[in-house]
């Protein structure tokens, strides 16, 4: 378990309610990303998070620590949000409009990169998040969980609750369907399979 995640736990279960709000400003931007690319409403996603995140007070007692605790509240945003999807009976698409929220998410570039290099590879993981937000959500959560929250493929299995040979499965056809979306619309050729 992350260990400053371990400390959280630890000031909360000893009766520091405010520390809950350190646990939910640590994780719910990552949290909110899956929410979004399943729900594909703001509305929704952040009614999910609501509810997700006054499971997890409830329940943070029961949290064993033998997985770190984002993979235990990635399992919990899932099923509340596969729990939505399931009394909708189907899916809303709608677009992401907030760049600002997926400009916060941490970036990889180089740290001798040039502010032109920067906003370039900014620019482009806006447009990789904008499509993958588009694909369907049984691929655009196992992505999200993949290539946002860095999550392996055991823990996607934890979270998902799918055979890791689904997982794999959907992690390839979802990355055919992005680099056939992103070569259709801007000619990208750098996402493989």
């Amino acid at each position: 378990m992350n260990d400053l995640d371990f400390l959280i736990i630890r000031k909360i279960r000893s009766g520091d309610r405010a520390a809950f709000g350190e646990l939910v400003r640590r994780h719910q931007p990552k949290a909110m990303t899956l929410a979004l690319r399943m729900l594909k409403s703001r509305e929704d996603a952040e009614e999910a998070l609501q509810d997700a995140f006054l499971r997890v007070f409830r329940s943070l007692d029961s949290f064993a620590g033998t997985s770190n605790f984002s993979t235990w509240f990635y399992r919990i945003v899932y099923n509340v949000c596969a729990s939505a999807l399931e009394k909708r009976g189907t899916a809303i698409f709608s677009s992401l409009d907030d760049e600002e929220e997926m400009l916060s998410a941490p970036h990889y570039s180089s740290a001798n990169a040039s502010p032109d290099e920067i906003y370039d590879d900014r620019e482009t993981e806006l447009i990789i998040h904008k499509e993958i937000e588009r694909l369907p959500v049984e691929y655009a959560s196992v992505l999200t969980l993949f290539f946002v929250q860095q999550l392996r493929y055991d823990e996607i299995t934890n979270v998902t609750g799918m055979p890791i040979g689904t997982v794999k499965t959907r992690l390839f056809r979802g990355r055919i369907m992005l680099r056939e979306a992103l070569n259709r619309t801007y000619n990208f050729q750098s996402i493989q399979p």
